[in-house]
């Protein structure tokens, strides 16, 4: 069974997505909160496998609780519940460690499938993002000093691993449609994060978008996608 927590302060959102989880025989619903202290107590009593956290909320809202759950070391995957008109919001919980995001009207297709993928290590971030996203990633990259080198260019292979994760494809996933084993997909995971400079995929995915090199990636199909 896959762990899940949910933390939203309206009453109504917190019992529609236990209700739809509650569907599922993969996933136990293990607890609930309302505000960001309450996501960080969840994430430091252990036994959480996903988190899905919403960012508007008062006392402590949701981009409190990731930077609190990073300076602890707690490494529960997050994923946030958003609007259509959180993309700032969205794009600072990304930076701040959040594997990925769903709008709060998903279906349970889309839910049941983002919480497998995040379990399972893979992220659930829409490749398709939209374009104020994107210009809010640009604007929030600080400008490259003078004389700094573009990133070394990826091989084929890393490239072809980029754009699965980008989908997210955890590397179980990625190795066997690419036919390779585990730990070699893993290598071209870490190669990619140095290459672009960042430091876990949902950044690499960013850095990648910003650069242009997921042109054509697809978010949904074989042999699943978070957020369809």
């Amino acid at each position: 069974m896959i762990r899940v927590a949910v933390v939203d302060d309206q009453t109504l959102v917190r019992q529609g997505i236990r209700s739809l989880l509650a569907l599922s025989d993969e996933v136990d619903v293990v607890g609930e909160g309302d505000d960001g202290e309450s996501a960080l107590a969840l994430a430091a009593g252990g036994g959480l496998d996903v988190l899905l956290l919403d960012l508007r909320m008062p006392r402590r809202d949701g981009l409190w609780a990731l930077g609190a759950m990073r300076e602890r070391g707690l490494a529960v995957p997050v994923l946030v519940l958003t609007t259509f008109d959180d993309d700032e919001l969205v794009l600072a919980a990304l930076l701040a460690g959040a594997r990925g995001y769903l709008l709060k009207d998903v279906t349970l297709e889309h839910l049941l499938s983002a919480v497998r993928t995040l379990a399972d290590g893979g992220t659930a971030l829409e490749p398709a993002l939209t374009d104020r996203l994107l210009r809010a990633a640009a604007a929030a990259r600080p400008a490259a000093p003078a004389g700094l080198l573009a990133p070394e260019p990826l091989t084929p292979r890393e490239l072809d691993v980029l754009r699965l994760v980008a989908a997210g494809w955890s590397n179980k996933e990625i190795a066997a449609a690419l036919h390779l084993a585990p730990g070699t997909v893993k290598n071209h995971v870490t190669a990619v994060l140095l290459k672009l400079g960042v430091r876990d995929r949902t950044r690499a995915v960013l850095r990648a978008l910003e650069l242009g090199l997921l042109g054509g990636v697809r978010s949904s199909g074989e042999p699943r996608r978070s957020l369809g």
